[in-house]
């Protein structure tokens, strides 16, 4: 083991011993001898099974068999979740054949990003990560359950659905994973386009073919953003069926998959192999998922859920972490929008289970961890296969398919995982650079400060913005709106950095897994609502933002900002499209490095 990462998980054990010794004692005392639904009076119990064929009432009246929960994310909306339509059927026939039932337990909302992106809806979006959570502990809290299957993918759905099982770690849960859709426009075109758009060189029809042609049919979106980041940490966490995570939607690997991991399930339930999901979501779990993420450069926003989840399961982590892990885990992909390959040529490449194999050789995962698959990771060093219609699990290649997109240790893209942690008089940030060149990971210049993203664009297309700059977007925060991703900026400062301009941007807000090619500043906290230094910045101050030193400075005088007054905010609606409803969450949510969290 790598002595920076035994390191940081041993003070990860201590930092997390009293919260992680409560959470465990309080799990212990969920477990019972019996099945769960022994404990529930004649009348609960007939309505729990009031709808279930005569086979699976008697089935769950002896008291002898598994009752499985399914939990599921579906809409036919959602590209991603679509699938799933098909697969509560699935399950409970291939649970039937093991004797046992299968009963939908409760569906949980899933909002896309994707649709909502620049739109007030978007206010949202996080927050339902922890309505998601609340979702799944109503779906659960029946106590009819043996087992738990949770079907989702996308951005918060799968973090929300990981939360609100934690409440229920005396249960073994299993998570389904649906798959990417097939490839599309590539990713250099998806980006030549918006950016000529931006530009007023292509008009809207042109913009819309081009994002058809990107999002086309069922399945995740195939740039590695949080939805996909989501489904590897997934596997390296332990929770999917190994090699499951990039398999696509269609076809009868995909089936053979969803009905292992059902009855994979059923088979949790027996006092020989149970491994409950307290037992899976370890401190060395944790770590596991935080050096995953690094060396594949997925998304910033798992620097808010990893530490939301990590709470929930009793286990403290902060941006420090992040970034001592960051120091020494190489980065070993390069996918889109590291790189241009997009997630099927990836999984073609060898995908988690060869990143899994490497990353173990290198001494950077725990080995000694406990999965659905019993104890230890090494047996997420497998991919599936169909043989003569039979699922079966074959070891994972010796070495990558494509080593442009996918490589090993010993031969890194680059030595580092590609986040800092900021800090300086302005509090506390995070920065992905792993697609940032190097050349741009230090900017110091003059601060244009706006309060929302219509602002910026405005500012763009007047022509105010054709200079070296560092854009400050403040009142993005969680206390503020809900914390939206900012996506809107993203094509104009790019244009403006190929312009040769030196540009950056600071923010209380987020940019997710699709963070590009120019430094960002995020996740700032304090945030301008709550009074930070960044509702003091004015138009025209000196900032600096160093990567490679980890610094983020205002650099004005301390007597000039003492005498400054804070702006207010604003321009936030807190009404329409469902945000008035979120008001008393948008007063309760902890900071980011706190994993924005309303549900402690």
């Amino acid at each position: 083991m790598h002595s920076k990462v035994a390191q940081v998980t041993q003070a990860i054990i201590e930092r997390s011993r009293a919260s992680r010794g409560d959470y465990l004692q309080r799990i212990e005392a969920a477990k019972g001898s019996v099945v769960s639904r022994s404990n529930l009076s004649c009348g609960n119990l007939a309505h729990g099974f009031a709808a279930c064929s005569q086979t699976d009432k008697d089935r769950l009246t002896m008291m002898d068999e598994a009752n499985v929960a399914i939990v599921s994310a579906y809409n036919d909306m959602l590209s991603a979740h679509q699938p799933f339509e098909r697969y509560p059927q699935i399950i409970k026939q291939a649970v039937r054949e093991m004797g046992s039932v299968a009963q939908f337990a409760g569906g949980v909302p899933a909002m896309c990003d994707g649709v909502t992106q620049g739109q007030p809806g978007m206010e949202l979006s996080l927050f339902s990560r922890d309505i998601i959570a609340m979702s799944t502990a109503v779906a659960l809290s029946h106590n009819m359950f043996d087992a738990v299957l949770c079907l989702g993918v996308c951005d918060k759905i799968i973090p929300g659905l990981l939360i609100g099982s934690l409440s229920f770690g005396h249960l073994p849960i299993v998570f389904v994973p649906a798959g990417p859709m097939s490839s599309g426009l590539p990713n250099t075109e998806k980006a030549r386009i918006r950016q000529l758009y931006a530009e007023g060189k292509v008009g809207r029809d042109e913009l819309l073919a081009c994002e058809s042609d990107s999002y086309h049919s069922a399945g995740t979106c195939t740039f590695y953003g949080t939805a996909n980041s989501n489904q590897l940490l997934m596997e390296v966490m332990g929770l999917h069926l190994p090699g499951a995570s990039f398999v696509p939607p269609d076809g009868d690997l995909r089936d053979q998959l969803t009905r292992s991991a059902a009855q994979r399930a059923v088979k949790l339930t027996h006092p020989s192999q149970q491994q409950n999901l307290a037992q899976i979501v370890s401190e060395k779990t944790m770590v596991n998922a935080i050096v995953a993420l690094l060396a594949t450069g997925g998304s910033t926003n798992h620097t808010i859920h990893l530490i939301a989840i990590a709470k929930a399961a009793g286990i403290i982590i902060n941006w420090d972490d992040f970034a001592s892990l960051s120091s020494v885990v190489p980065s070993l992909t390069r996918i889109y929008p590291n790189g241009q390959a997009d997630i099927n040529v990836f999984h073609g490449a060898g995908g988690v289970p060869y990143l899994i194999q490497t990353l173990l050789q290198g001494g950077l995962l725990h080995e000694d961890v406990e999965t659905i698959m019993g104890h230890g990771l090494s047996q997420y060093c497998q991919e599936p296969k169909l043989i003569s219609s039979k699922l079966v699990w074959q070891p994972a290649p010796a070495e990558s398919a494509n080593s442009d997109v996918l490589t090993n240790v010993a031969e890194p893209f680059s030595k580092t995982g590609g986040l800092v942690t900021l800090e300086g008089n302005l509090g506390r940030s995070v920065a992905k650079v792993s697609a940032v060149k190097t050349e741009h990971w230090t900017v110091e210049a003059e601060a244009a400060v706006f309060d929302s993203q219509v602002g910026f664009e405005q500012a763009f297309q007047a022509g105010a913005l054709e200079r070296d700059f560092i854009a400050v977007l403040r009142f993005q925060g969680p206390q503020a709106c809900g914390m939206p991703e900012l996506h809107k900026l993203t094509p104009y400062l790019g244009l403006l950095q190929d312009r040769g301009f030196k540009v950056a941007l600071v923010t209380d807000g987020r940019m997710s897994g699709a963070s590009g090619k120019v430094p960002a500043a995020i996740h700032l906290h304090p945030e301008a609502k709550s009074g930070g230094l960044i509702s003091k910045i004015e138009n025209g101050d000196l900032l600096s933002l160093d990567c490679h030193n980890g610094r983020l400075e205002l650099l004005v005088e301390d007597h000039i900002l003492q005498a400054r007054p804070a702006a207010q905010q604003t321009q936030t609606v807190t009404y329409g499209m469902g945000r008035e409803l979120f008001a008393n969450l948008r007063q309760q949510v902890t900071s980011a490095e706190l994993g924005a969290s309303t549900c402690s």
